[in-house]
C-alpha cells in the first residue's frame, strides 16, 4: 500500500518507517523537521534500504498537502505532525491548537479533496485525564487535564465525525502510553531538540553526560514510591500497532479507537533503576514540584488492540532501557553526530 506519513521523521514516525518498509508498503513522509531531523530519513534508507518519498513542509499548509497527494497519491495517511508536550502545552495553549487540531483540520481537507479515505491518527492516552479505574480501557470517561490532551481529544472528535459522513471512511485512533526505547541498530532513536520533556530521554542525557541530573517533577503522589506511575511501551511494539492499523483499514470503516499499551506501570524511581542497570551508572536525581497537567498514574488495557488489530506487544522493561542506552551511547548528541 501507498502509505503518507505526516511527521514521519519524529521518534515514532521514524521507527514506523522501518516497519512499514519491512512489510513492503510505499511510504511518503511530510515533516517541517520543527523538532526532527532530515538525518534521520537517510538512516532509515540505509537500514532498510528502502525508498522514502519525503517533502519538507507543514501540515496546515493546504496547498503543500495537495502537493503531496497529487504526486504520491496515499492509499492512507498515517498522521504523526503535531506538538506533544504537556508542560509546554500549558504554557503554549494558542500553539497547540494550531498545530494538533488546524493541522488535522488541514489534513481531513486535504484528504478529501483527494478522495483519500482511510486514516490512522496518533492519539494519546492522555484524553482519558484521571483515572476514575485503572487499567484504562477505551470505553473509560475522557477528561483531559492538559491542553495536549485536549487537542489530540478535539482531533479524535473531528477524525471521527469526518468518518461518519463517508461510507467508506476507516479511521483508527490510537491512544498511546509512553513509548520508550530505540531500534536494536542504534541508527535511530529519541532526540529531542531543546530540554526533553519525556522522561527516559532525559534520564540518557544524563547518562551520557549531556545533563547533570535528572529532575523528578513530583514525590508526593499517592503511589507506592511517591512518584508518577506510566505504562510503557517499547517504540517499535508502538511502531508494529500502526503495521497492524494500516491493515485493518483495508476491511473495516468507520472511526474505532485502540489503547496501545503494556498493562504494567512503572514509576520514575523504577524507570531511573532499569537504565542504571542498563548503562553500569548511578542516576542523580533532583526532586522537582508536580508539573501542571501531570497525573498520579496510568496504565492501559490493551485487550481490544491484542484482538481486533493482531497486535501485542512484547519488549520488557529492560529491552526499553538497554535499547535507549544504546542508542544514546552511540549517539550522544543525537543526529547532530553526522
Amino acid at each position: 500500500m501507498r502509505v503518507l506519513v505526516t511527521g514521519g521523521a519524529g521518534y515514532i514516525g521514524s521507527h514506523t518507517l522501518v516497519e512499514l518498509l519491512g512489510q513492503a508498503h510505499a511510504v511518503c513522509v511530510l515533516d517541517n523537521y520543527d523538532n526532527a531531523s532530515p538525518e534521520v530519513l537517510t538512516r532509515v534508507r540505509a537500514l532498510t534500504n528502502g525508498q522514502i518519498t519525503a517533502y519538507e513542509g507543514d501540515v496546515r499548509d493546504g496547498a503543500m498537502l495537495d502537493q503531496v497527494m497529487s504526486d504520491f497519491a496515499p492509499d492512507v495517511v498515517i498522521h504523526f505532525a503535531g506538538l506533544k508536550a504537556v508542560g509546554d502545552s500549558m504554557t503554549n495553549p494558542l500553539g497547540y491548537y494550531d498545530v494538533n487540531v488546524r493541522g488535522t483540520l488541514q489534513l481531513l481537507a486535504a484528504m478529501d479533496r483527494h478522495q483519500v479515505r482511510r486514516v490512522i491518527f496518533s492519539s494519546s492516552a492522555t484524553v482519558y485525564g484521571e483515572p476514575v479505574y485503572l487499567p484504562y480501557d477505551e470505553a473509560h470517561p475522557t477528561n483531559p487535564t492538559s491542553v495536549y490532551g485536549r487537542t489530540k481529544l478535539i482531533a479524535e472528535q473531528i477524525i471521527t465525525d469526518w468518518a461518519a459522513t463517508h461510507a467508506d471512511a476507516s479511521a483508527v485512533l490510537l491512544r498511546y502510553f509512553n513509548p520508550v526505547g530505540a531500534h536494536a541498530s542504534t541508527q535511530i532513536g529519541e532526540h529531542p531538540d531543546g530540554v526533553p520533556n519525556n522522561l527516559m530521554p532525559f534520564i540518557a542525557q544524563v547518562a551520557v553526560g549531556t545533563r547533570q541530573e535528572l529532575q523528578v517533577f513530583g514525590d508526593d503522589y499517592d503511589t507506592p514510591d511517591g512518584t508518577g506511575l506510566r505504562d510503557y511501551i517499547h517504540v517499535v511494539d508502538l511502531a508494529r500497532a500502526h503495521v497492524a492499523a494500516v491493515d485493518y483499514t483495508q476491511n473495516a470503516t468507520g472511526a474505532r479507537v485502540f489503547n496501545v499499551g503494556t498493562g504494567t506501570s512503572y514509576s520514575v524511581h523504577d524507570m531511573v533503576g532499569a537504565f542504571a542497570k542498563a548503562c553500569g551508572r548511578d542516576i542523580p536525581c533532583v526532586i522537582k514540584p508536580r508539573r501542571a497537567g501531570d497525573i498520579a498514574a496510568m496504565q492501559a488495557n490493551a485487550q481490544r488492540a491484542n484482538s481486533e488489530l493482531g497486535w501485542t506487544a512484547t519488549h520488557t522493561l529492560d529491552d526499553m532501557a538497554r535499547s535507549t542506552w544504546d542508542w544514546q551511547s552511540a549517539n550522544p548528541t543525537g543526529y547532530e553526530t553526522s
